[in-house]
């Protein structure tokens, strides 16, 4: 069988199963819908925040952009997983010992403020919408190769799964979906992971192979990363390994984007409400710790995945004729992602770090997919990565337009426009609005502004500049108040947003030069963050303390053992 047919037997059979199972989880309650009925198992929820936490950023571009950048791609590595600390620390059990249903839900009561309540909802859907058209642009990229298929009918057949499996089954469907959407991503990440790096290294060991010797070809005997930086040297490019020189990012701004995505990480509203859908704040840590471990078998493949894909990939290019190039480059070449400019009429690819010379242009985010293809692995492996992409993006979509229908149906029309609404109506318009949020995600997706990977890192500053200190004072601070609540979201968040639309779209062409203080738009959440904090602080300590009853609950909510708002005992 071909690459198509193995393709449409797995990528069929995987969303079989996952509509299967968004059926037999159907929500029948609005709590089932939002938080899963607060039943969920420690290690369920872990896998399940492990597919809802490696996007398509993670699964199609991180290892893309690694294999491109280098030493300073890992501030995604370092980042995202460093976040999950922030998370276990200081976010997740306090949350959930809250006991309610989102983010802006603790906004809202924590700052006795609709005004509050209100802006939380705007950042959470502002959030989520920027993170899910990365989500919708990575499930184009997948359909477009390997289901032949233009881009813009890939993010129309990713838009209706996910509006059947999001709408129908809710945070339960979604639950029980991405765990086995985990399965299936980590499978077709680590399987051809595993067989790259027995063919280039003997070694099966992804993580090890990547500090191993090459077996055979023109870099035997040569350790993976002393080829990489060799083959760097004779491109004109900056060394592999190198850190902070000439044509690579700054220590500063390599510091700000790693801080932005930590802190990002810990302010993500659709990672934040998974923490609701365990039984204790106990199985909160445990759900933490878990998710750890599951994210940790594909991020510590990700470098050597990265590597061995950029040694093969300019060994079987480079100073190739473009009659004799391999299949896979004229099958991706149909796509546009990649393509060859003949500028000096020889008929050989030239790829190099001068661009006036350069012939050869790529699409980062092809690399993972395109890896097996290029390491001549059966077709069956190839089809497998195109599942687990999928799974990848369609699990992380689901759960940010969970968070934008909650944010309608639960923190504006329940909560502020009509109270009274009855549970069943509020059901029927979370799934309204999930269905409207499924369109909108789609054209952004159709349109993005980047990069996967660059348009989630764009997401992670917006978050962290407008989540994270309002989250952390809320639970650790007694004194701040609505009116700094308010006041520090705002600010955060116009600061972050209108620094990435101008050096993105109004001045592109800026570089490191025009940035504030050195620091590129994927890291300015990190200022945004510091702005809010110091706006949050300052109003609140120029304004009205809040009510003693908000201020005894936050002493409470620090306590190992007490009861929640709603009365019930909590560990």
């Amino acid at each position: 069988m071909d690459i198509p047919g193995w393709t449409y037997l797995t990528v069929g059979l995987s969303f079989s199963l996952y509509i299967g199972i968004a059926i037999w989880t159907r929500a029948k309650s609005t709590k089932g819908f939002y938080v899963a009925g607060q039943g969920v198992p420690a290690l369920a929820n872990g896998m399940a925040t492990g597919a809802d936490w490696m996007s398509a950023a993670s699964f199609i571009s991180m290892a893309g952009l690694i294999s491109f950048m280098g030493y300073t791609g890992t501030v995604y590595l370092m980042g995202w997983t460093g976040g999950y600390v922030l998370l276990a620390l200081l976010l997740a059990p306090y949350l959930r010992k809250f006991g309610r249903f989102t983010v802006p839900d603790f906004v809202g009561a924590r700052y006795e403020s609709d005004a509050a309540r209100i802006v939380a909802v705007v950042c959470a859907i502002f959030v989520s919408f920027t993170y899910v058209s990365g989500q919708m642009r990575g499930v184009g990229v997948v359909f477009s190769r390997f289901l032949e298929v233009p881009v813009n009918t890939g993010v129309i057949i990713g838009m209706a799964l996910v509006f059947v499996y999001a709408t129908l089954g809710g945070m339960r469907g979604i639950t029980y979906t991405q765990v086995a959407q985990y399965v299936v991503l980590i499978i077709a990440y680590l399987i051809p992971a595993v067989a790259i790096s027995w063919t280039m290294t003997g070694n099966p060991v992804p993580q090890l192979g990547f500090g191993d010797t090459i077996k055979d070809g023109q870099h035997a005997g040569l350790y993976l990363l002393e080829a990489l930086d060799g083959i760097h040297r004779d491109l004109g490019l900056p060394e592999y390994t190198a850190a902070f020189v000439a044509g690579k990012k700054s220590m500063i701004d390599v510091g700000a984007i790693t801080l932005a995505l930590m802190v990002g990480t810990a302010g993500l509203p659709h990672v934040l409400i998974r923490f609701y859908t365990v039984k204790s704040a106990r199985a909160a840590r445990w759900s933490v710790m878990w998710a750890l471990i599951f994210i940790g078998l594909l991020y510590t493949a990700a470098p050597a995945v990265a590597a061995f894909a950029r040694v093969n990939m300019v060994d079987s290019l480079h100073g190739t004729a473009y009659s004799e190039a391999p299949p896979w480059f004229k099958t991706w070449e149909t796509t546009e992602l990649i393509a060859f400019e003949d500028k000096n009429a020889d008929g050989v690819i030239t790829y190099s770090g001068d661009q006036a010379v350069n012939e050869l242009h790529v699409d980062r985010d092809i690399m993972v997919l395109a890896n097996p293809e290029i390491a001549r692995l059966p077709a069956w492996v190839v089809a497998l990565v195109v599942a687990g992409a999928l799974a990848a993006a369609l699990s992380t979509a689901a759960g940010l337009l969970l968070v934008i229908s909650s944010a309608v149906s639960h923190d504006l029309i329940k909560s502020i426009w009509a109270r009274d609404l009855s549970d069943q109506k509020e059901l029927r318009i979370a799934r309204w609005a999930a269905g409207g949020a499924v369109v909108v995600a789609g054209v952004v997706g159709i349109y993005p502004p980047g990069f996967v990977a660059q348009v989630v890192a764009f997401a992670f500053g917006l978050a962290a500049s407008s989540f994270f200190p309002v989250l952390v004072l809320g639970i650790f601070n007694r004194r701040v108040n609505k009116q700094g609540a308010i006041a520090g979201m705002v600010s955060g968040l116009l600061f972050t947003a209108l620094y990435i639309v101008w050096f993105r779209f109004v001045d592109p062409s800026a570089g490191a030069e025009q940035w504030w203080f050195g620091i590129s738009p994927e890291g300015i959440g990190s200022l945004g963050m510091m702005l809010n904090f110091a706006v949050m602080l300052t109003v609140s300590h120029l304004t009205p303390p809040p009510s003693e009853e908000v201020r005894t609950m936050v002493e409470e909510l620090r306590l190992p053992r007490q009861t929640t708002p709603q009365g019930s005992k909590i560990i």
